[in-house]
């Protein structure tokens, strides 16, 4: 049996895959796990928010209900990003919280994320412990269910929004004055939040992607779709651009020139300014494997430490808490700021690299030539088997071969997606055209043995 939970909560079709049914099972599952419903004197409270998916009003009602039929006191802080929820969550003192989100993903999927005490992402096994009382329940064992005063009250936190943006422009070490900065919301759950949050900071701001109508999110913009704001920073003059995703938990960002800068880029032009300022701890960044071979080379260079990890935002997480780190992320632009946010935050993240450009009176360009991308290939193979990858010995042989052609100017890695069904082939090398080359021939392996 499929696991349901994959590297980000629940994913899938809204209304075919994920259902209502299932957002209000699994709510119920979580309410018991996470917030020890049926415990004696104890009221639990959960804080829901969502992006705004249409599909997001009907899995909020289902999720809604199955929390307060638990007697879960429930705050809705409606259209708000996931990092959002992570900090109202902790800030109040919930036991839980859910984000009704698919993140990137386009418009019809949607998502269920259940987020821990204090606004962390949850552990495996309790992932596990939810899912197997959600299947216990869909097979017919009964739950504890309260009645009268026991179940739970519903009322909306409207100041949730004001609560997160203050703390946003709070930690800003200064000040953001004379910056011109076009913020690209993906018609997502940062349309309302970034632009104020670079307003109150001191920018001037120029919007594109902030008028979500329930069905427009990730359509053609946002930070997997860049053209338009490259296009909208050189027509309008700006320092820089900043473009998020649906439920706004990662920031790309564009350079006055409309050159992309991404995550591994991002990384390392704050990581230079927390070591300046003393709050690199243990001068040490987090990233995952995906992370361009030039962001290595450029944190040896500058005498940073860089600890990589697998791909995923928690397993960077995972890492920065063990080791005490305080940055770490991905290169698609998921960036963990501890300080400051108990996970990914592409608004928090767009603040504080615009405000390293306040700082410094350097350009972005500038601040980002601290690296240099490599050429870096990436295929999506679609429609194979993904569980077979480490165990395809045809596979293993071809990419071993494409090793030793690379040598030590380049490397290959393979990995299975964890939310789409596809093997993503990445390929790095000193030149374009052999990397191309050597990530469509992975790639039609990949499909002549896997397909």
């Amino acid at each position: 049996m499929a696991r349901l939970f994959g590297t980000d909560g629940v994913r899938g079709v809204a209304n075919a895959d994920l259902t209502a049914e299932m957002a209000l099972g699994l709510s119920v599952a979580a309410a018991h796990v996470l917030g020890d419903a049926g415990t004696a004197g104890h009221r639990p409270v959960a804080v829901v928010g969502r992006d705004p998916r249409a599909s997001g009003e009907f899995l909020e009602a289902a999720v809604v209900a199955g929390l307060a039929s638990s007697g879960v006191d429930v705050l809705r802080v409606g259209v708000l990003p996931t990092p959002a929820v992570a900090y109202l969550t902790g800030a109040l003192g919930a036991d839980l919280g859910v984000m009704l989100s698919a993140s990137h993903n386009p418009m019809p999927d949607n998502g269920i994320k259940f987020i821990a005490r204090g606004g962390h992402k949850l552990a495996d096994d309790i992932e596990d412990r939810i899912e197997a009382m959600y299947r216990a329940h869909a097979s017919g064992e009964p739950w504890e269910r309260p009645t009268g005063a026991g179940v739970g009250r519903v009322r909306e936190h409207d100041e949730g929004f004001d609560q997160y943006v203050a703390h946003l422009v709070g930690v800003l070490p200064n000040r953001l004055d004379g910056l011109k900065v076009v913020i690209d919301g993906a018609h997502g759950a940062a349309a309302r939040v970034s632009p104020e949050a670079f307003s109150r900071a001191g920018a001037e701001v120029v919007t594109i992607g902030t008028s979500p109508d329930g069905l427009n999110i990730n359509d053609g913009i946002g930070s997997t779709h860049l053209e338009q704001l490259k296009a909208a920073v050189v027509a309008h003059g700006a320092d820089l651009g900043v473009a998020h995703d649906g439920d706004a938990d990662r920031c790309l960002a564009v350079d006055a020139e409309g050159n992309e800068v991404d995550g591994d880029q991002i990384l390392a032009v704050l990581a230079l300014g927390m070591r300046e300022a003393g709050t690199l701890r243990r001068n040490t960044v987090v990233a995952t494997v995906m992370s361009n071979l030039g962001f290595k080379l450029a944190l040896e260079r500058e005498g940073i430490d860089l600890v990589q990890t697998a791909v995923g935002d928690r397993y960077v997480l995972e890492e920065m808490k063990a080791g005490g780190y305080a940055l770490g992320g991905e290169q698609s632009g998921h960036v963990i700021i501890l300080d400051h946010a108990t996970t990914g935050d592409g608004t928090l993240t767009g603040l504080m690299l615009a405000a390293r450009v306040a700082a410094t009176g350097r350009s972005l360009k500038d601040l980002a030539s601290v690296m240099t991308r490599l050429p870096q290939i990436l295929v999506n193979v679609r429609d194979v088997d993904k569980s077979r990858v480490a165990d395809c010995r045809a596979l293993g042989e071809a990419v071993a071969e494409a090793e030793r052609e690379l040598g030590s100017t380049g490397r290959v890695l393979l990995r299975s997606s964890g939310t789409e069904p596809l093997v993503r082939v990445m390929v790095e090398a000193a030149d374009a055209d052999q990397a191309r080359s050597v990530a469509e021939r992975l790639a039609d392996v990949v499909k002549s043995e896997l397909g």
